[in-house]
């Protein structure tokens, strides 16, 4: 048996809208620690790793290890349903071969519930090798969308690099060249992205 409730359902639709054009199906591994994914995309040169920790749900039951495999773009249009302060509960039965979305309403004055077909996806788990970097970076994942967006009206391609001044995002085009410079800053926003450079 699977039952997880997540109070911030704001939190899940963002990061699957965000994965959904990344990776077209993965299986979502369910354990004690908490809900998770592991997928490449397509072309195989981007590696996704996704934990939500069980201590991140107002309630968490998982009694054994379940892998449920799911098409993302059916699991976004699921979770577009779901307002943005509505609470999601994910359910799942042991060697079902579905899961059912739940979401409630602050006031609880509605409640919605969506039954998805899971899917058989054959994948392996690829193990993330420790490194050292030479560099991290940690900004608002706002503010690195904005200047990826920024920048691609320029060009096809970034190049960041970082020195003890700041981060330099660099692209080159047909139209010209564009350079943004991020110095550093001791704040950190809440929804940060760590950027780690070999």
């Amino acid at each position: 048996m699977l039952e997880l409730r997540l109070v911030q359902g704001s939190l899940l639709k963002k990061v699957m809208e965000s994965l959904k054009d990344l990776v077209n199906d993965a299986n979502f591994d369910c354990s004690a620690t908490g809900f998770s994914l592991q997928a490449m995309d397509s072309s195989h040169v981007a590696l996704v790793a996704l934990l939500l920790r069980s201590e991140g749900f107002e309630h968490y039951r998982c009694d054994r290890n379940i892998s449920m495999g799911m098409k993302l773009e059916n699991l976004t249009k699921i979770l577009k349903c779901a307002g943005n302060d509505d609470i999601i509960t994910i359910k799942g039965d042991d060697g079902g071969d579905t899961v059912t979305f739940m979401f409630e309403s602050p006031s609880q004055d509605k409640i919605a519930d969506f039954e998805m077909k899971l899917m058989d996806i054959d994948s392996e788990h690829l193990g993330i090798p420790d490194a050292e970097y030479q560099a991290i970076v940690r900004m608002p994942s706002a503010e690195f969308a904005r200047i990826c967006k920024d920048l691609s009206t320029i060009g096809d391609t970034v190049v960041i690099s970082v020195t003890k001044e700041g981060v330099k995002f660099s692209t080159k085009g047909d139209i010209g060249t564009a350079n943004i410079v991020c110095r550093q800053n001791t704040t950190v926003d809440k929804a940060s992205l760590s950027l780690c450079y070999f």
